[in-house]
């Protein structure tokens, strides 16, 4: 999660916002990949850090399907995420914050519980979350703050 924080830190620091995500094998401990959070920079409402994620480790490992993988990210992944990690059969997703307006793991739509889901990885959240919340919460401020003149 140290790692999927620094990702984060890199997207703020770009304007972006801070969530990093990071692809790594458990058997070995080798980490796959790396990325934060890029719609913006790239003009793509799809470039959450998670697809990112997904999608350098998918290129690396010559292959879409991520299973056995985990997928350590700063926050509740959202139900597009969601859906990907499925399609990718992530083994595992770890996250930090929870994200009580746009999660879709515990909540909202609760994406992996769904019948129509058809891969649902372990899930685990709550790892190094005051970390992963007081960067969201204070980048947040500080754009509130620069918004008002403040």
């Amino acid at each position: 999660m140290a790692l999927a924080l620094r990702e984060a830190r890199a997207a703020a620091e770009r304007g972006e916002t801070p969530v990093g995500a990071v692809i790594l094998d458990p058997k070995t401990g080798e980490v796959i990949a790396v990325a934060g959070n890029g719609p913006i920079a790239a003009h793509d409402p799809t470039a959450h850090a998670e697809i990112a994620a997904m999608r350098l480790a998918a290129a690396r490992l010559e292959n879409y399907r991520l299973t056995d993988l985990t997928l350590v990210v700063t926050l509740e992944p959202c139900a597009m995420c969601a859906g990907a990690i499925s399609h990718a059969r992530i083994g595992r997703v770890v996250w930090g914050a929870d994200d009580p307006k746009g999660g879709a793991v515990v909540h909202g739509p609760k994406f992996f519980a769904q019948p129509t889901c058809h891969w649902r990885p372990e899930t685990t959240g709550g790892v190094m979350a005051q970390e992963s919340a007081d960067l969201l919460r204070g980048f947040f401020r500080a754009r509130r703050k620069a918004k008002s003149g403040a």
